[in-house]
């Protein structure tokens, strides 16, 4: 009897044995396949399945199968990469801007003529133009990461020297050196946006990110407005610096980069190759550059000279020239903020166009019947919150042009798109100048409104993109 239980134990022990075995094969098995990902390996350790999708897809992304940043819910590595692009971009629209909120004591003291001064403001938006194709490049060869550390350095020291100006040739050689940084920041954290946020929230939070721009040109007014007249120009363009540095020494810490561009492979210059891919986007790209061109001189039309015009033309202190324009900015992080979440529900198309109407609306009251509205308290600090509202429409850009481009050229598209259009508009501080003695000076701001109504038209001329993939266009555009 006791041999026979003995035997009967051992034969237990063994298929339990054997039994574990088998479990233990099979959840190899599953574990060798791309899906592995989406099972628990045992009762021991049931770690969250998002983390375990993030995780596989961040040490392989180029793996057969492996799940895209994209194509998973929202969760910690998307939030991070959200608030890393952010900070990016706060501080590269805050130094492009923050010239504009000091012309006025820098031109004094360095003794400059309105000519000269248009020629600073207009010398940075150009240089932005050859940042934005410079960087391009750099973002679609060596990755989106890099691009945005060494941009942010660059933008982050060419404010510094500004400091160290002591004559028009000096600014002009560090505002120059500044846009060159600052060109090449967007396009790769707008692509980065892209590449990680799932389709359906894209829109949102690239407009959650753009939400910069306003939020910059608001740090901008603030140090232009009240804090130059204690500290002087040249302290707040060194206390400007520092922002940015830690930002890019946290981009470099803890940004992850594109999974999206580190399947794409091996790496080409952009070339014949890359004009090859976009020749099937021709039209949307010509749409594209005009549609943004209008609404970039809407914007810098408003932007290079106002402050300055309500301190000369309007003859404003410098503190109430400042609160107008911080009401125009939280107007403006208003704006931006809610572009995306109204895209994301009705449209590309519709919301931009709706803001852009909205932007040339609101810029003719502090400009074109300042005498007018005058007699209406409160009647031009509101058209100036409606005006910054509209300028929202940027919010959308990145979103727009990332869901109309394959992942090949996505960037350097991008940045072309972008600061080209931008450094074109060079010319529009001196155009101001000259034309201001002719029509006066509120009414050639006011063509701004004429440029942001056109804007609003033709962005019926694109296409729609609400939802698509972002790698839609991928496979097409490699074939050609």
């Amino acid at each position: 009897m006791i041999a026979n239980h003995n035997g009967r134990a051992w034969a237990s022990r063994r298929d339990a044995v054997a039994a574990r075995v088998s479990i233990s094969r099979a959840t190899a098995r599953r574990s060798a396949s791309p899906r592995a990902i989406n099972h628990d390996d045992d009762h021991r350790r049931r770690a969250p399945r998002r983390k375990r999708l993030v995780t596989a897809s961040a040490h392989n992304p180029a793996a057969p199968g492996a799940v895209l940043l994209s194509e998973q819910p929202m969760g910690a590595i998307h939030y991070r990469v959200i608030a890393l692009c952010f900070a990016a971009w706060i501080f590269d629209f805050y130094d492009l801007i923050l010239y504009t909120f000091m012309v006025v004591p820098i031109a004094h003291d360095l003794h400059l003529s309105n000519t000269e001064s248009s020629l600073a403001l207009g010398l940075s938006l150009g240089m932005t133009a050859f940042g934005g194709v410079l960087f391009g490049f750099v973002g679609d060869r060596f990755g989106r990461k890099p691009t945005i550390i060494i941009s942010v350095l660059i933008y982050s020291v060419g404010t510094m020297l500004c400091a160290a100006s002591h004559d028009l040739l000096h600014l002009l050689i560090f505002r120059s050196f500044t846009g060159l940084g600052i060109g090449g920041e967007w396009a790769a954290g707008q692509s980065l946006i892209a590449e990680t946020v799932p389709p359906a929230r894209r829109g949102r939070y690239a407009s959650y990110v753009q939400v910069g721009a306003p939020l910059g040109a608001l740090f901008a007014a603030a140090a232009g407005g009240h804090l130059e007249p204690i500290i002087g120009w040249r302290a707040v363009f060194v206390l400007s610096a520092a922002p940015a540095l830690v930002v890019a020494l946290a981009v470099w810490r803890w940004l992850p980069e594109s999974d999206v561009w580190r399947r794409g492979g091996v790496r080409r210059g952009f070339g014949g190759h890359s004009l090859r891919m976009l020749k099937p986007f021709r039209r949307i790209v010509g749409l594209l550059f005009v549609v943004l061109l209008v609404n970039s001189a809407a914007y810098w039309f408003t932007y290079t000279w106002m402050p300055s015009y309500l301190r000369i033309a309007r003859h404003l202190t410098p503190q109430a020239s400042g609160n107008l324009m911080i009401g125009m900015q939280l107007g403006a992080l208003a704006g931006y903020g809610a572009f995306g979440a109204l895209a994301d529900r009705f449209g590309r198309r519709p919301i931009f166009s709706l803001y852009a109407m909205m932007m040339a609306i609101g810029l003719l009251p502090p400009t074109l019947f300042w005498d007018a509205a005058a007699h209406t308290p409160g009647l031009i600090g509101g058209a100036m919150v409606v005006a910054g509202i509209g300028t929202g429409v940027w919010s959308g850009v990145g979103a727009m042009i990332s869901e109309m481009l394959p992942t090949q050229v996505r960037n350097t598209a991008l940045g072309l798109l972008l600061n080209v259009t931008r450094g074109i508009q060079f010319f529009t501080p001196l155009i101001i100048t000259a034309l201001s003695p002719i029509l006066g000076f509120g009414p050639t701001l006011a063509i701004g409104a004429l440029f942001s109504a056109t804007g609003a038209a033709m962005v019926w001329m694109l296409p729609e993109t609400r939802g698509r993939l972002i790698t839609e266009l991928d496979a097409g555009a490699a074939s050609h």
